[in-house]
């Protein structure tokens, strides 16, 4: 009978017990995070992958822009595995974007890469709304609390795509097949100018523009109006391997851009001026969960290792190869900068004295073409 009494003691203290815990409900287990924490600035839970967004204006399989943005997602999430990614692609410059960046801030992403120059004013407009999400922006120039921008010296990689085509041209007539006028594609034509000058002084370079940014049939019949036009060596700044598919049926010679695109055109293509963004994306990561980041105005260079020069083709002399290479260490040792006096305009005009340097700002907001270029820019 006491036994019983006792295990039936034993049962209700059991019983109290548990009634007890559940009373002290509303406790979070450790390690659970508590809800509205920021990990915008280091306060990411250690049990939950840290959520990444990727804007992207064309498609992924783009072989260009957008596919070098997207290898350089690929490498984040592969080097830091508490990072989620995802992406949407083919978004428009347009009133959409400002659609897409607030549905993914609403989706929980913690740093949203925005990377077209479209998107800057929807950037900012959707940032304000989100002050605990960091936007990053490429291309851009508007910067907030919580946004940054982010480039590259593009025009480095550009000079000595420029130094390959003025060697390799047998007409001394190049072709750039060129996307919107905004000076980041200025920029790049007048480095690909000055590169191809310096090796061939008697080189022009004439352009047409396609004002896309995607649009296969339209860059590749840009690239065949500038081969009737004289051209034996096409460059390009738009995302699709169209134009250097032109040269190639032409039986001319290309430069492509943002990716090696001598796949595609393995008898044209001579080199590519590339982006390398998957080491710059997990910078930015960490330092938004160390709460390190700040909404800073990056341009990083050939020696950061974020622009370069694909692989040359076969076709390109060893003499040629050694100029370029021996170019490329100038520049990363700081001994050579592109945009040095001095530097005529297309009327003759001394715009950059000898000895001089363009300032960062007049770089990036170029918007006349230097000597040797044949075309206009649009108002």
């Amino acid at each position: 009978m006491k036994k019983g009494l006792r295990v039936l003691l034993m049962l209700l203290l059991a019983l109290a017990v548990a009634v007890a815990a559940v009373g002290c409900g509303g406790q979070k287990p450790a390690g659970e995070s508590k809800s509205g924490a920021n990990t915008a600035s280091g306060g990411q839970d250690q049990n939950q992958k840290m959520k990444v967004a990727f804007v992207y204006v064309g498609p992924v399989g783009d072989a260009g822009w957008s596919w070098a943005h997207d290898q350089g997602r690929k490498y984040l999430a592969e080097k830091l595995p508490w990072v989620e990614t995802t992406y949407m692609e083919n978004v428009p410059e347009g009133a959409d974007a400002e659609r897409v960046l607030t549905e993914l801030a609403e989706q929980g992403n913690k740093i949203i890469f925005a990377t077209s120059f479209g998107y800057m004013d929807y950037v900012i407009n959707v940032a304000k709304k989100y002050p605990n999400v960091i936007f990053m922006h490429c291309s851009g120039y508007k910067t907030a609390e919580n946004v940054g921008t982010y480039f590259g010296a593009m025009e480095e990689a550009r000079y000595l795509s420029g130094m390959v085509a003025g060697k390799m041209t047998k007409k001394n007539v190049l072709g750039f097949v060129a996307a919107h006028p905004i000076p980041e594609v200025i920029r790049g034509i007048n480095a690909f100018t000055l590169g191809a000058r310096s090796v061939n002084p008697n080189v022009k370079v004439k352009v047409v523009w396609t004002n896309t940014w995607y649009d296969p049939a339209a860059e590749k019949q840009a690239a065949l109006s500038l081969l009737d036009a004289g051209a034996d060596v096409i460059a390009q700044h738009q995302d699709t391997p169209g134009p250097q598919q032109a040269a190639q049926e032409r039986g001319a010679y290309g430069i492509g851009y943002d990716s090696d695109m001598s796949q595609f055109a393995p008898n044209a293509t001579l080199t590519s001026p590339v982006w390398n963004w998957g080491p710059y994306y997990v910078k930015i990561v960490e330092a938004v969960k160390n709460g390190t980041w700040k909404p800073e105005q990056y341009y990083g260079t050939m020696k950061d290792g974020i622009v370069d020069l694909a692989p040359f083709n076969k076709m390109v002399p060893q003499d040629v190869r050694d100029l370029v290479e021996k170019k490329k260490q100038e520049i990363i040792d700081g001994k050579f900068f592109v945009f040095q006096g001095p530097i005529k305009d297309q009327s003759g005009k001394i715009r950059v004295q000898e000895g001089q340097k363009m300032s960062q700002e007049d770089i990036l907001g170029f918007n006349w073409f230097v000597e040797g270029v044949e075309g206009e820019i649009p108002k």
